[in-house]
């Protein structure tokens, strides 16, 4: 098990380098336009295939960073480049994660790649679990999935929402009810191959930020797949339904995950990581223009009123990294997040990117809020951070619980 450290070693290093010039060269120049369009910027998602950065090599390299920080880093060099056309590099890893948390090995060989595609034919997919009436409350979900015992085949029927990639993607994974008697207990995740009869795209939602990056509704309608196409199998799924059928009867137990919360466990500190890219960007564009900007016969950051709000951006950024690579380097070592580090650390970061976003719009001031300067992108796509994957309110809820041992609700 590696030590916790804050000094990357030198291979992380020249990762980190080398992704940051992505960010710099071909990300940024691009930002504004992709933004404007509110599309999919599929040549630029083509462009990191090429390099190597929009492949399954490369996040199974940093995911399998022995100190944890591989993917931390990735994150925010990326989302440092542009949070938009960063999510549309990266939005496929939420599918990818599902399949790797809940699927079987040959499940995970089989699919991973065809999320990828190659770099001449780039593919995504899209992580299906939100439903226009089950966002933060999984409970009221209500997309079923019927087992064709005679068939083996899964029926999907229902309505997913804010799903990234929703309807463009090669591979879907959905998350639907197998068992409405057992609650969040009785839920399960599917995959849905390229080009299955009754899915569709529905709505495509037209965003405050994170504008690059295509979020729509996915439409089941009678859609027929494989017995092996439920994510651990079918034993796997009996039994795991078995135990909390006998812990219902039995009025408690232990605790059971269903297959979405195990996603958004082990993505919650990248997404974290996210913010904290957003939020660096952003403070330090204000950082460059307070040195450069005059009033009244010398720099703005002259005045003790920018000055401080720079310091305390900058405070709270490195805190915010501090959070996020402890969760990260407790996940990589096995260590259970006993106080919810997880959470914690996604609640603080998105949290800090919202307000140091909002902070360096001020320093700007009108330009600020103008679309000639980057900040004014950066704030609208910060607000995401404190909404997808579980909201700030939800991150609160499951550490309260989480630290006190309480139902509290």
């Amino acid at each position: 098990m590696a030590e916790f450290t804050m000094e990357l070693n030198d291979d992380q290093k020249q990762v980190r380098d080398w992704i940051h010039g992505f960010a710099a060269d071909v990300m940024r120049p691009a930002a504004a336009e992709w933004d404007e369009r509110e599309e999919t910027p599929w040549p630029v998602i083509q462009e990191a295939a090429k390099v190597g950065i929009y492949s399954l090599d490369f996040y199974a390299q940093q995911f399998f960073d022995p100190t944890g920080l591989g993917i931390p880093m990735a994150m925010e060099e990326l989302f440092w480049g542009d949070a938009g056309i960063a999510l549309s590099i990266v939005g496929t890893g939420l599918a990818a994660i599902g399949v790797v948390a809940n699927g079987t090995e040959e499940q995970i060989g089989t699919w991973i790649p065809q999320m990828y595609g190659t770099p001449d034919d780039v593919k995504v997919a899209a992580f299906c679990s939100s439903e226009p009436d089950a966002g933060s409350d999984v409970g009221s979900m209500r997309t079923r999935a019927v087992y064709d015992r005679a068939k083996d085949e899964w029926v999907l029927n229902g309505t997913k929402t804010w799903a990234t990639n929703g309807g463009i993607a090669n591979v879907h994974i959905v998350v639907a009810v197998v068992d409405p008697e057992l609650g969040t207990k009785g839920h399960a995740s599917f995959i849905v191959p390229p080009g299955t009869p009754g899915l569709s795209q529905g709505q495509k939602f037209k965003k405050h930020g994170i504008r690059a990056s295509h979020t729509a509704e996915v439409v089941l309608e009678d859609v027929r797949i494989p017995g092996n196409c439920l994510l651990g199998g079918k034993e796997k799924l009996d039994e795991r339904l078995a135990r909390a059928r006998e812990r219902a009867r039995s009025g408690g137990g232990e605790r059971v995950k269903n297959a979405a919360m195990a996603t958004f466990e082990a993505s919650r500190p990248a997404v974290g990581a996210m913010a904290v890219g957003t939020a660096r960007a952003a403070y330090e564009v204000a950082l460059d223009y307070a040195k450069t900007r005059t009033q009244f016969g010398r720099p703005i950051i002259d005045n003790q009123g920018v000055a401080f709000q720079l310091a305390d951006m900058r405070t709270q950024i490195d805190a915010a990294r501090l959070l996020v690579w402890r969760a990260s380097w407790m996940a990589a070592a096995g260590r259970p997040f006993e106080s919810a580090e997880g959470s914690m650390s996604k609640l603080f970061a998105s949290e800090v990117a919202k307000k140091v976003t909002a902070q360096a719009v001020q320093i700007l001031g009108g330009n600020g809020f103008t679309r000639e300067y980057p900040v004014e992108r950066m704030h609208r796509d910060s607000a995401i951070y404190t909404i997808f994957e579980g909201t700030s309110e939800i991150q609160r809820l499951v550490i309260a619980r989480t630290i006190s041992g309480m139902p509290i609700r």
